[in-house]
């Protein structure tokens, strides 16, 4: 095929590619990002470098696209078999399985650049998150607990940022660490709980699953969890009135998500996940007011 072919080519699936990268859905990335910012802003207690900002913003947009891509490559025998999913481009045909292979390559290659211009710790730790990334959307074939993976994916970029803003890891990056793969399960057995008797049917594995009857009590386990590791490192660090009160939002809304998936109502499971959004936001705008402002 000639250069311009395919350049032709790209062009017509670009659409296709974008919608593969969920870039009209961004609920992912600003889950991954929220999380990432307060170890920056913990990490440089107050306004992080400019450059290092910039960079991880940018980074968890391409890696979040990418992390959707080799979802979609890996479940799409799958995706086509299930009602939310099976208009996805890879499950009606619209993108071919090598198409999504070198998408992510690419994707995972920029991402590599963006940490290239970090430090050696950082670019160390960066392997790690591109492991997880590939691995996680592999899980659901062999273990219920494929959340599990996907939280420490989301949250690896927490020690990244500590690395990448510090030079080093201290356990307070351990114990956010802990933190958003607590929250990241809990959020992400709500969204299981969307797509569980699809899952069952065709062999998908997750916790919602496994949790069964106390799916509700185990996500609120989950929450409370990750709750008590911030405070934890809110002591730690001496954050103050302006952080609890937005962690004090962000436990309303967890309150309110509870409300939501008692009945176990599809959609209102699916809102319910969507909410944590404005958690992780609230958390963050404390975060970033009690540095400013104190």
């Amino acid at each position: 095929m000639s250069a311009s072919a395919s350049f032709k080519q790209i062009k017509k699936q670009l659409p296709l590619y974008l919608q593969l990268m969920r870039v009209d859905r961004p609920i992912g990335t600003y889950l991954l990002l929220w999380p990432t910012l307060w170890a920056l802003w913990i990490a440089a207690e107050g306004f992080p470098k400019w450059d290092v900002l910039l960079i991880f913003i940018l980074g968890v947009i391409v890696m979040r696209a990418a992390g959707c891509v080799i979802n979609d490559y890996a479940d799409r025998n799958f995706d086509g078999k299930v009602e939310r999913t099976r208009n996805r481009p890879l499950a009606t045909g619209a993108v071919s399985a090598k198409e999504a292979l070198t998408l992510f390559f690419i994707l995972c290659f920029i991402a590599f650049l963006l940490v290239l211009l970090t430090n050696s710790l950082t670019i160390m730790l960066s392997f790690g998150g591109v492991l997880l990334a590939a691995l996680y959307p592999f899980m659901k074939r062999y273990t219920h607990l494929p959340q599990v993976v996907l939280g420490a994916a989301f949250s690896w970029a927490i020690p990244m940022a500590y690395a990448a803003q510090t030079g080093t890891v201290p356990i307070e990056a351990w114990l956010l660490f802990c933190a958003n793969l607590l929250w990241t399960v809990a959020y992400d057995t709500q969204y299981a709980m969307v797509d569980r008797n699809d899952d069952v049917k065709i062999g998908i594995k997750s916790t919602a699953i496994l949790f069964g009857e106390l799916d509700r009590h185990i996500i609120i386990l989950l929450q409370a969890l990750a709750v008590t590791a911030l405070l934890i490192v809110a002591i730690n660090k001496s954050l103050g009135l302006l952080f609890y009160f937005g962690l004090a939002v962000a436990i309303a809304l967890f309150i309110y998500q509870g409300r939501l998936t008692w009945q176990r109502e599809r959609q209102a499971c699916f809102q319910a996940f969507l909410n944590n959004h404005w958690a992780g936001l609230f958390i963050l705008i404390g975060i970033i007011a009690d540095y400013t402002l104190f």
